[in-house]
């Protein structure tokens, strides 16, 4: 079937105008003037003066985690601890679970609360009295577990907190709160919902990022143990995005032994692209592995999470199959401990070219650590919007000469290193112009204007979540702009953000979502 674009603005990024975009059974056959066009029996869509442009590129988010967000108890308004039981009993009430069903909620921000401090379990025991309760942390690296998830748990004050990890105690018992590898490795052992429940939830996550201008997103870690939900999820055929999942290392290849063609190339639009890891925590967390103090601490820099030899274990695997390798780093001694492994790999003969390395957020990515990530080939992906969201807590935790380079996009783009931004989702929306706008103005909650020298164009922002974002994937040749023989995949914007006010760019609508010449999404 032919359809042709026409009477509005094309953005191609490519830096080709055009007028006009014809496109047949789901690929760009043409783009240009339409008079030129083949463009016979073809479906006539006017845009009447709205933008079409490259469908966005989701870079780094949790599509699984997105899906569980709505079966969960959102705490992201909170601003007491009042407010998080109230929410929690609330929905126990509303929902009434089997008894000893597990309570799940995420979202709370200890910065957004009148207390200044995380839960703890004797909170989560008030709110849902006989029901095992977890709550996380926004970042996603810490949260909270209740008297009953304790026990079910088996979490005492003789267990251990696995090696990068913290289980708190006070006055000898668990207080319920931990950290990093501890909290991610008892968060698995929460059963899962049931797959009703969970098809709803999928389908309500994959129309968030619809609905956003999204086509390609990304399932940033895939366990072992979600094996059974993909493999009902892609029979179920309600997979409408093209889904790239990435797996922790050890995990890789029986994951692949047990979707093949996902290995392979694409099963069902989802595909297998590698693996992730992850070096440290987050910086609004306090969690971020630092080479300097924390402001205000003496010899507090935070963790990390994997020891050199593990690092250097999984790039020398991720390398040797040939599958790209993500690596979660937000505090500069995280990003020293990737690029002095992936150095010396090199230097040792690795070809580390093999697993195309990618820096998940790289928040306080050094600028004199710049030269070596571009001689290495890692791609930085910036958690920009960071700069709006947690900027104001960043200047508390790093002081304003450290903050104001958190994701140095423009001191990337200056030392010539390619670079895509993301927003973690479910940690925040997964608003692409908000993070636009987040790149190139810079502006804290609180109306600082945070690091001006590391604000970039709006067209360099846009570049990052379509055509940079096709390079990270290895799928350049296939999406990122408005080319011949390139995948049919576009978003149409009520107005144009490279010419409307900078400040304004937050307001512009999602008001069409193409995938492969199918209109999915109408706002």
């Amino acid at each position: 079937m032919k359809i042709l674009y026409k009477n509005g603005n094309v953005i191609t990024m490519n830096g080709r105008p055009a007028e006009a975009v014809l496109t047949e059974d789901g690929m760009i056959s043409a783009v240009g003037e339409a008079e030129g066009m083949d463009a016979a029996g073809a479906r006539q869509i006017d845009l009447e003066g709205q933008t079409l442009m490259p469908a966005f590129i989701d870079a780094h988010s949790h599509f699984s985690a997105v899906a569980n967000g709505f079966l969960q108890v959102d705490l992201e308004n909170c601003g007491s601890f009042q407010e998080i039981e109230e929410k929690i009993r609330d929905y126990v009430s509303r929902r009434n679970p089997e008894p000893g069903g597990w309570i799940l909620a995420r979202g709370y921000d200890p910065y957004r609360l009148k207390e200044q401090r995380h839960p703890k379990k004797e909170l989560l025991d008030r709110a849902a009295p006989g029901y095992p309760v977890m709550v996380q942390h926004q970042s996603g690296h810490v949260g909270v577990f209740n008297s009953e998830a304790l026990r079910l748990l088996g979490v005492t004050s003789d267990t251990e907190a696995p090696e990068g990890g913290m289980i708190e105690i006070h006055d000898g018992v668990p207080t319920g709160y931990m950290e990093e590898n501890a909290f991610l490795y008892y968060q698995k052992k929460v059963p899962a919902a049931g797959w009703e429940d969970l098809r709803e939830a999928y389908m309500q996550a994959q129309n968030q990022y619809i609905s956003r201008g999204i086509v390609s997103v990304q399932e940033g870690l895939m366990t072992k143990e979600m094996e059974g939900i993909y493999q009902r999820l892609l029979n179920s055929g309600i997979l409408k995005v093209d889904l790239t999942a990435y797996t922790a290392p050890e995990d890789y290849h029986g994951l692949a032994e047990r979707f093949p063609q996902a290995a392979a190339g694409r099963d069902r639009n989802f595909r297998l692209g590698g693996m992730k890891i992850f070096l440290d925590g987050s910086p609004q967390g306090r969690t971020a592995w630092m080479r300097e103090p924390y402001a205000g601490e003496l010899d507090y820099c935070g963790y990390g999470t994997m020891k050199d030899e593990d690092v250097t274990e999984a790039v020398l695997q991720a390398a040797e199959a040939g599958v790209q390798l993500l690596a979660h780093c937000n505090g500069d001694e995280a990003c020293a401990q990737y690029i002095r492994v992936l150095d010396a790999a090199r230097r040792h003969g690795a070809d580390i070219s093999r697993c195309r390395p990618v820096m998940i957020h790289g928040q306080l990515l050094g600028l004199d650590q710049l030269a070596l990530v571009r001689e290495l080939g890692i791609m930085p992906s910036f958690f920009v919007a960071h700069v709006y969201h947690w900027g104001d807590i960043h200047l508390k935790n790093f002081g304003m000469e450290r903050a104001s380079h958190i994701s140095p996009a423009g001191s990337a783009l200056r030392d010539g290193i390619m670079f895509t931004f993301h927003q973690d989702t479910p940690v925040i929306d997964c608003d692409m112009l908000e993070t636009v706008w987040c790149a190139a103005v810079r502006r804290t909650r609180d109306g600082i204007i945070l690091g001006r020298e590391e604000r970039i164009s709006v067209e360099e922002a846009l570049r990052a979540l379509t055509v940079n974002g096709a390079v990270q994937y290895g799928e350049e040749a296939l999406r990122g702009t408005i080319e011949k023989g390139k995948y049919a995949d576009f978003v149409i914007l009520d107005r144009n953000p490279l010419t409307v006010p900078a400040d304004e760019i937050p307001e512009v609508q999602v008001k069409g979502t193409v995938r492969r010449g199918i209109m999915i999404y109408e706002g």
